[in-house]
C-alpha cells in the first residue's frame, strides 16, 4: 500500500496515547499489514520520532522521548485547552510565539470554540516579574537530581547574599515563582523569589530530600507566603460553617463552632478584602484591624449613595 500522510498521522496519534502497541493491533487499527506498519514506523523514525521496539513474547512499539522536540498531535479538546492557557499566561515572548504558531493551524471549528471561551472569561493581566526559563530549568534540575543549589540572591531590601540550599519545590504563587528549600547556612526552611536568584555552576553535593516543612507544604506556604507577600492582614468572623468556605477562598479558615468560623486574609488592599468577603455572600464581622472596619464604612456609604 502506498504511503499516505494521513496514515502516518493516524499511526503517530495512536503511539502518542502512551501505551504499548503490538504490530498486529496497529495493523488492525490502520487497516494495513504488519509489514506496512514496520515501514511506517521506520518513516516516523526518519522524521525524528523516537519509536522504540518493545521486547517480549508479543513485541510491539512505544513512542519514547527523543533528543529534540518533534511535532505533536493534539486532539480538539487538547488544542483548545493549550490555546486558552497560552492566551491567559501573560505576555512572555515564548508564550506568544507558541500561541502564534498554534493559532495559525487551528481549524475553523476550534477557533470558534476558543473565541467563545475567551469571550466568557476574565483574564486578568499578569504583572509579575519575568523569570528566565533557563533559571527555572536549572532549579528544577537540581530538585530532581537532589543536588544542593548554590546561587546569588537579591534580598527584598536590595542587598545581596550567596546561598546554599537543598531545593525542595518550585511554587507559582501570586504571579511569582518561588523556590522552597532548606537553607544550609540558616539551618531552616526558606522561600526565595526565583526572579531574584542567579544559579552558580556547578551545583553542590547531593542530599536526601527532607519531609516537607510542617509536614504539609501547602499549609506551610499558606501561612508563610501570605505574610511575606502581602503587607496587610485581616481577621473576620463569618457566620457560616467552615466546611461551607472550603475551596472558595484563599485564606486560613478556622472553625469556631458549628455555625461560625474565623477567616484570616493577607492582601495589599483593604478594598480587595472587601471584594473577596462580599463575594462569599455570608454575614461577617471585622475582628481586626480597625483600618479595615473604617474602609468598609466608607465603601458602604458610597454604595448606599449609589442606590
Amino acid at each position: 500500500m502506498r504511503e499516505t500522510p494521513g496514515r502516518l498521522l493516524r499511526l503517530l496519534s495512536l503511539l502518542q496515547s502512551h501505551r504499548d502497541w503490538s504490530g498486529t493491533e496497529l495493523a488492525s487499527r490502520l487497516n494495513v499489514t504488519t509489514r506496512t506498519v514496520r515501514r511506517d514506523v521506520d518513516r516516523l523514525r526518519e522524521l525524528g520520532y523516537p519509536v522504540h521496539a518493545v521486547m517480549g513474547p508479543v513485541g510491539g512499539y512505544r513512542l519514547g522521548a527523543g533528543a529534540e522536540l518533534p511535532p505533536l498531535l493534539l486532539d480538539d479538546d487538547e488544542a483548545v485547552a493549550v490555546t486558552v492557557a497560552l492566551h491567559t499566561s501573560g505576555s512572555e515572548e515564548a508564550s506568544q510565539r507558541a500561541l502564534s504558531k498554534l493559532s495559525r493551524v487551528l481549524p475553523s471549528r476550534l477557533r470558534h470554540r476558543v473565541a467563545a471561551l475567551e469571550a466568557s472569561m476574565l483574564a486578568l493581566p499578569v504583572r509579575g516579574p519575568v523569570v528566565d526559563p533557563a533559571v527555572l530549568t536549572a532549579v528544577s534540575a537540581a530538585i530532581r537530581a537532589a543536588e544542593t543549589l548554590r546561587f546569588d540572591y537579591v534580598r527584598h531590601d536590595g542587598g545581596s547574599s550567596r546561598r546554599s540550599v537543598e531545593p525542595h519545590r518550585l511554587v507559582s504563587w501570586g504571579r511569582r515563582w518561588y523556590l522552597v528549600g532548606w537553607d544550609t547556612g540558616r539551618d531552616d526552611w526558606r522561600t526565595f523569589r526565583v526572579d531574584r536568584l542567579t544559579p552558580r555552576i556547578p551545583n553542590g553535593p547531593r542530599f536526601t530530600h527532607r519531609d516537607p516543612p510542617d509536614g504539609d507544604l501547602t499549609a506551610y506556604l499558606t501561612r508563610r507566603m501570605g505574610r511575606e507577600m502581602w503587607p496587610l492582614r485581616a481577621v473576620l468572623k463569618l457566620h457560616a460553617p467552615a466546611s461551607e468556605l472550603a475551596g472558595r477562598v484563599e485564606g486560613e479558615v478556622t472553625p469556631i463552632d458549628a455555625r461560625t468560623c474565623r477567616l484570616e486574609l493577607a492582601s495589599d488592599s483593604y478594598d480587595l478584602v472587601a471584594f473577596v468577603v462580599g463575594m462569599l455572600d455570608v454575614p461577617f464581622e471585622v475582628e481586626s484591624p480597625p483600618e479595615l472596619a473604617e474602609r468598609l464604612r466608607v465603601l458602604a456609604a458610597r454604595y448606599a449613595a449609589a442606590t
